[in-house]
């Protein structure tokens, strides 16, 4: 497979020198006296650079045949030749790699190992607010990602109890049928949702919901209040709330406390109200940590 330097072609700028004048010293005083506001068009430029740069990895999340240059130009609506500008210093650092001998281009090892430490780091953020919500409930408590239709659990605190819930890291679950899938699909809207998971699922349980339209109005409650559950749908005789946030990438994660049916219904409300104060907590520790 060629290089990307081959396939994007490389841009090479020489500066020419001239000799230095008696007068470059007064010149370059009266420069130096005007450059902090020479400063701003500048800094304003390397922030558009960024930003470009960041719509571009954007528009190749998902992509993993890549992307033409021509495409990529479309979707972020620059010109062609600034996209090849910005991708070549991309791929320089690894941030892009050659997807196909004919000029495509898909995310490199570098990115991917950024997001992979990146999802890491927020595993280990949110561990000691699972610990604590779990303790003050005395219930399992779950961290998951959202990948398309499914969640993936990636952190759990177990309950002290001997009847309890337990889902094994790496496990999928779909989203219709669980509380924390749900809390996520209260985020969008309502073709958006059918485009994700269609209009109809299967039947896990007596109590799944496998019509569209059932689920939008459940959906509907859970947008207002910000929980969404589950009872009993995914497995018997397990319960559970869950709600939804954002990483520090902006990636969806979950927080779902599963309990079994006989202790669910007592526990409901302190349920929501932990769940929900572990949320904010948690949301203000990583805008700290931005910060």
């Amino acid at each position: 497979m060629p290089s990307l330097d081959r396939m994007l072609g490389a841009t090479h700028v020489q500066k020419r020198s001239r000799p230095r004048d008696n007068n470059d010293k007064s010149r370059a005083g009266g420069a130096a006296a005007q450059a902090p506001r020479q400063a701003r068009p500048q800094d304003k430029s390397q922030v558009q650079v960024i930003a470009r740069a960041a719509a571009i990895l954007r528009a190749l999340e998902e992509q993993p045949a890549g992307l033409s240059l021509g495409q990529i130009a479309q979707r972020v609506a620059l010109a062609r030749s600034t996209v090849q500008r910005i991708v070549a210093a991309l791929a320089a650092e690894k941030l892009l790699i050659a997807a196909s001998p004919t000029g495509r281009v898909r995310l490199g090892p570098t990115i991917l190992r950024l997001a992979a430490s990146a999802r890491t780091d927020f595993v280990a953020l949110a561990r000691p607010f699972l610990v604590r919500l779990s303790n003050e409930l005395n219930e399992t408590v779950d961290l998951a990602t959202i990948k398309k239709d499914h969640l993936i659990f990636v952190d759990q605190v177990i309950g002290p109890h001997r009847l309890r819930a337990v889902s094994a890291v790496g496990e999928t679950f779909p989203l219709y049928c669980t509380a924390n899938g749900k809390a996520f699909l209260a985020q969008l809207d309502e073709v958006a949702i059918a485009r994700l998971i269609g209009t109809s699922f299967e039947r896990r349980t007596a109590n799944t919901i496998t019509r569209l339209d059932e689920l939008l109005k459940e959906l509907k409650a859970a947008r207002k209040s910000g929980v969404a559950f589950d009872r009993e749908e995914h497995t018997l005789g397990i319960c559970a709330a869950g709600v939804v946030m954002r990483d520090l990438l902006g990636n969806d994660v979950a927080i779902s406390v599963p309990v079994p049916a006989q202790r669910f219904h007592a526990q409901e409300k302190l349920i929501v109200e932990r769940l929900i104060a572990t949320r904010r907590a948690l949301e203000e520790h990583l805008a700290a940590a931005a910060a």
